[in-house]
């Protein structure tokens, strides 16, 4: 006989079981992130040294392109740069390194490291994990601000003033020949994207021909979320209109070099919560690329070739996100950049689930209420098909005696017991088969929301009541855990026994197993859980009664 409750539990503690494996593998089995990555010895180029397999300098046609810019060559890794400037905004406190002009470091003041913890969460930084946004010129035997250009600013600090709406904060290169670059970040209020305008001034008496290119480097280390935040991807992302959404793992980059040309595209460094992307404007062609070099994942773009006539001026544009991965934002930059919210491949079951859950919160004001009330409307969803298997059970559980006379007559004979089992479902009209589907269905709407739970940076630090301050943690006192292991028992008891004493001990022993499991589980997946439960005992207790009122009268 299948039980379809046992059946539940049972393939419930399969999946959690896989959930721990695929932790497990991700920070102690092959490839996980931690292992030594393969290492691509480069010469160290001289500054701004166009890469070898660059093509020939080609007479470019009338508006000055030809094809997407080379991988420029990467340097050997360096020490922070001592001279900086600070940016702060109402999101954002950024350090820019006048030595290459990069944006070293980013801490996004609207998220702590932790509740207790006011320190704001950096997701750019030069170490533990070393992961920041590059970007620069090569020029065509010209010369041109590459990796190790030197800038100079206007101030050593720069900052969003209230009633402000956006900063500009303006790097200046010049050369012996005569050509200036300024590069300019701009800044705005309620925004982490930030653009990255390059104005090339041509003041020399020869024509400047040269390329625009943006990376993400970093290593493999990273922020240990909780026990399955390890689940979450981390690596690389590119998006094409031709393949969609694609993740790069560092695997991959550690066994091919990427290499392609993408026409309204983008790139992205992603995480746990949060994500760095650069977004070229729309309608643009780009080559994009991936190396591994001294221990650094490289993910960047580069821009066709533009050429900048004598006494004129030419510029190039792209626009660096550096910040949380909330959907809304995400969606409203680039097509599908809100896929970097990485809900597997239950996407399509996933999105409609947060989507209602946000649209709860935004009624209810907390998540954790949000929460409790998806559940109720997924029960509501489910409810008949539910219900077709709650009948199922109580059916089940009022031929107990029946079938309890049956293995005592049949104990030793069990092709006869199992025959009479089927005459007296047959007699009775019961299928013990009959909730097995009803089950099976709500089985892949639970892993949807385990991933809605785990993935959506809304939930990061969101408190709910009382002691549960942050629902995408664990339980601090283990008490959803202990509730949960509690209305597990309660359905145990609503349910017909299994008939086998081995079966019996087993089913009673799940309780206490997943109680334990789910004390590593976030909070707010647990919440779900012991709602879900909950419901389902009400429901399942309304329709035992029925049942056995009706066979009384």
């Amino acid at each position: 006989m299948m039980d379809n409750q046992r059946l539940f539990l049972l393939i419930a503690l399969a999946l959690v079981m896989l959930l721990i494996w695929s932790a497990w593998q991700q920070d102690y089995g092959p490839g996980r992130p931690d292992a030594p990555p393969a290492v691509t010895e480069e010469a160290d180029p001289a500054p701004d040294e166009v890469s070898p397999d660059a093509p020939a300098p080609d007479a470019p046609p009338a508006d000055g392109v030809t094809e997407p810019g080379v991988v420029p060559e990467v340097e050997a890794p360096r020490e922070v740069s001592a001279e900086v400037i600070e940016v702060t905004t109402d999101l954002l406190d950024i350090e820019i390194a006048l030595d290459g002009g990069d944006i070293q470091q980013a801490d996004l003041l609207q998220h702590t490291l932790a509740v207790d913890d006011p320190t704001p969460f950096r997701l750019l930084g030069r170490s533990d994990p070393l992961f920041f946004a590059q970007s620069g010129l090569v020029g065509d035997n010209v010369e041109a601000p590459g990796h190790r250009a030197q800038w100079s600013a206007t101030d050593e600090a720069f900052a969003l003033d209230e009633g402000q709406d956006q900063l500009e904060v303006p790097l200046r290169w010049t050369s012996d020949t005569g050509i200036t670059v300024t590069r300019r970040y701009v800044f705005e209020r309620d925004s982490y994207l930030i653009r990255v305008i390059h104005e090339v001034e041509n003041a020399s008496g020869e024509p400047w021909r040269g390329y625009n290119y943006s990376q993400l480097r970093r290593t493999t280390e990273r922020e240990s979320p909780g026990f399955f935040g390890a689940a979450s991807f981390t690596g690389g992302a590119i998006y094409s209109p031709e393949n969609k959404f694609q993740k790069i793992s560092f695997g991959d980059m550690e066994d091919e070099d990427l290499s392609r040309t993408i026409t309204d595209g983008w790139l992205a460094m992603i995480q746990h919560y949060f994500l760095a992307a650069w977004v070229p404007p729309s309608d643009m062609t780009l080559r994009y690329y991936s190396r591994v070099s001294n221990g650094e994942y490289i993910l960047g773009k580069s821009a066709p070739w533009f050429e900048v006539a004598p006494g004129e001026s030419g510029q190039f544009e792209t626009r660096l996100f550096v910040g949380p991965k909330e959907q809304d934002r995400l969606s409203a930059i680039a097509t599908d950049l809100d896929l970097s919210v990485d809900y597997g491949w239950l996407t399509i079951i996933s999105k409609p689930l947060f989507i209602a859950l946000d649209w709860i919160h935004s009624v209810v004001g907390n998540w954790g209420w949000s929460i409790i009330l998806l559940t109720l409307g997924i029960k509501l969803v489910f409810y008949k098909l539910s219900e077709a298997s709650y009948r199922s059970m109580a059916r089940m559980r009022k031929l107990q005696p029946e079938m309890q006379k049956l293995r005592e007559r049949y104990g030793d004979d069990k092709q006869t017991m199992n025959q009479e089992l089927m005459t007296l479902y047959k007699k009775e009209k019961v299928n013990p088969l009959g909730g097995c589907l009803p089950i099976l269905i709500q089985i892949p709407v639970f892993i949807a929301l385990y991933w809605v739970l785990l993935e959506s940076v809304e939930l990061r630090q969101a408190p709910w009541i009382l002691w549960i301050n942050d629902l995408s943690v664990r339980d601090p006192w283990f008490i959803l855990p202990v509730l949960m292991g509690a209305t597990m028992f309660l359905q145990q008891k609503l349910n017909p026994a299994p008939m086998d004493p081995i079966q019996q001990k087993i089913m009673m022993g799940l309780p206490f197993v997943f109680t334990v499991f789910f004390m590593f589980f976030p909070a707010g997946l647990v919440l779900y859980w012991v709602t879900n439960n909950s419901l389902s005992i009400l429901q399942q207790w309304f329709i035992t009664r029925r049942i056995e009122s009706g066979a009384k009268s």
